[in-house]
């Protein structure tokens, strides 16, 4: 019995993180048909691209309050149902107004759900933390893959050529795994915890050092997904843009594993953190001068590298905090991260339409380069100094 709840609680777990990208995922394919059709300029494709980053990074720290004040478990339940309700409602009219407020709020859902899968991974996987994270952003990953690599080839036709609809069509297995969060037996300790703190100590180093750090990821990914579609377009290579994301996602599928098995006396080497940041400096040399297939095999490269810190940044908080402080750590994390991440892929689309020089497009991922040799250093020593159990 122990092994099969077990199996139930990963399975909730993977679930709920393929859920926080599901929807999200959805709008890069369709970027140029939203950009002809409500005639958006590359700054506001980079809004909306980012909307939802802008919104975690200004909610997140509501997900750990959410946890003190209702548990992890009821309050995953509540930000799935904040995701999948706004995010079907993308498309009405179609129009500008309803597309934006609907994405703010399906960003908002997202953002409250995060920090409890943080704190659930704790509870749920107490001596198995590494490995239960790694399921979750396994999940988080293949949430990203699934709607990049069929939302072209397979739902728009089916939907008769329709974007609106395309975006709607995701929500279904975000409600289904919300009701199997709130409904499936799966024990454990999930008890809120009203007196407990729950805004994050922004006097606490590891926060801005984790937060950092894990912007890197999101300026590498969500960089990647907001211009590669109007970059290939620009450079007179459309055919591209669904091998490229479709790459782009699936090479991120391996990051996961790496996390979860590899031992973290080796992910906490400064080699480790070196090798990254190399690998993405060479994929971005390679998509921009190195045609076709030097752009799918960056494409593939980037979505390796971002994935790989994304994953490992998750982990920090359940491992370097103390039990009872994960969501909060977490929450600071998610909004320091996902706030650089924004702001500095807003710019570079604003960097794009003055300048007219589509390459300018990609500087946020140049920046994750070099986030990633200073910080992953700084962040593998503490998880070496820790002397943690190797899981």
């Amino acid at each position: 019995m122990p092994d099969a709840r077990g199996f139930a609680r990963g399975t909730v777990l993977w679930c709920a993180g393929v859920d926080l990208r599901l929807t999200l995922l959805a709008v890069p394919p369709l970027i140029p048909s939203i950009h002809r059709a409500l005639r958006l300029d590359e700054s506001g494709i980079a809004a909306l691209s980012n909307l939802p980053v802008l919104v975690m990074a200004l909610a997140s720290v509501f997900g750990s309050l959410l946890v003190s004040r209702l548990g992890p478990r009821r309050a995953l339940g509540a930000g799935l149902f904040a995701i999948a309700l706004p995010a079907a409602l993308r498309g009405v009219g179609p129009s500008i107004p309803m597309l934006f407020t609907m994405t703010i709020v399906m960003g908002l859902g997202i953002a409250i759900s995060q920090p409890t899968l943080a704190a659930l991974s704790r509870a749920w996987f107490p001596g198995r933390v590494a490995l239960a994270t790694g399921i979750w952003a396994n999940g988080l990953l293949i949430g990203e893959a699934i709607p990049a690599s069929l939302t072209l080839p397979l739902v728009v036709p089916l939907l008769g050529g329709s974007w609106e609809r395309a975006l709607a069509v995701w929500s279904a297995f975000v409600v289904v795994t919300a009701f199997a969060v709130l409904l499936v037996p799966l024990g454990g300790n999930e008890r809120p915890a009203p007196g407990s703190r729950w805004f994050p100590d922004l006097r606490d180093r590891r926060v801005w050092q984790i937060g950092v750090f894990q912007s890197s990821a999101s300026l590498a990914y969500f960089g990647a997904n907001t211009f590669i579609p109007d970059y290939l377009h620009a450079t007179g290579q459309p055919h591209l843009v669904g091998p490229a994301l479709s790459v782009l996602n699936v090479g991120q599928l391996p990051a996961s594993l790496l996390v979860g098995l590899i031992p973290l006396r080796l992910l906490g080497r400064p080699v480790s953190s070196l090798f990254v940041a190399g690998l993405v400096l060479g994929a971005l040399c390679a998509f921009i001068w190195g045609g076709a297939t030097g752009e799918l095999v960056a494409s593939g490269l980037f979505g390796l590298c971002a994935a790989y810190v994304l994953t490992l940044s998750f982990a920090m908080p359940a491992l370097l905090a103390a039990p009872e402080d994960v969501a909060r750590v977490s929450g600071g994390t998610f909004a320091l991260g996902y706030a650089i991440a924004f702001v500095t892929t807003l710019l570079a689309g604003a960097s794009w339409d003055v300048t007219h020089v589509p390459a300018v497009a990609f500087a946020p991922i140049l920046i994750a380069a070099v986030i990633v040799a200073i910080f992953g250093v700084i962040l593998g020593k503490c998880v070496l100094a820790a002397k943690l159990p190797i899981l």
